[in-house]
């Protein structure tokens, strides 16, 4: 499981974290802990960060408006880092919070994060909404809108139930405290 664990940090963050990066130990050491779980779940999670049919930018608006909606702050702050590095200007990043009827929203990005919404509250997306994703994704991208903010959700609710805490750079990347 040591050799995995190492093996999937460096496919994550590569050989050199970045200044002000944080590499996730606090979440790969909750993780670590069950390793029957933890081996899967990352194989899992890789899709969605190195797999998917959508562009990154595309998987930080799901990521982001997920740990908005549930007010998952670690997500929020790590996924804000990726999310600038998917060329999300910090307005956009700071917008999604408002969600997909906020002002200056590209119809394919209100509906991303309207399908966020639907799935998060209604467990699948509207018929408008997917017609509208259906223009611009093919069949394997709706499957990775679909699983991406449910594998979010799922991580979302497994930070906050076991309270795992931001690392020391994460910290200005969280949400202020309402």
């Amino acid at each position: 499981m040591t050799t995995f664990m190492a093996e999937y940090r460096s496919a994550a963050i590569g050989d050199k974290p970045s200044t002000g990066r944080q590499s996730g130990s606090n979440l790969l050491g909750t993780l670590a802990r069950y390793p029957a779980l933890a081996k899967p779940f990352l194989t899992f999670n890789g899709h969605f960060l190195y797999g998917s049919t959508l562009s990154a930018r595309q998987r930080e608006l799901l990521v982001l408006r997920v740990a908005a909606v549930q007010r998952c702050g670690y997500e929020w702050a790590q996924h804000s880092i990726l999310a600038a590095d998917a060329g999300l200007e910090p307005e956009e990043i700071a917008r999604i919070e408002r969600g997909p009827s906020a002002p200056g929203w590209s119809a394919i990005d209100g509906a991303l994060l309207a399908a966020v919404d639907e799935l998060l509250g209604d467990g699948a997306v509207s018929g408008p909404t997917w017609t509208a994703l259906a223009t611009e994704f093919d069949e394997h991208q709706l499957m990775d809108v679909v699983f991406t903010v449910g594998m979010y959700a799922m991580l979302a609710m497994a930070l906050s139930s076991f309270a795992v805490a931001a690392e020391a750079a994460l910290v200005p990347y969280l949400p202020a405290p309402e």
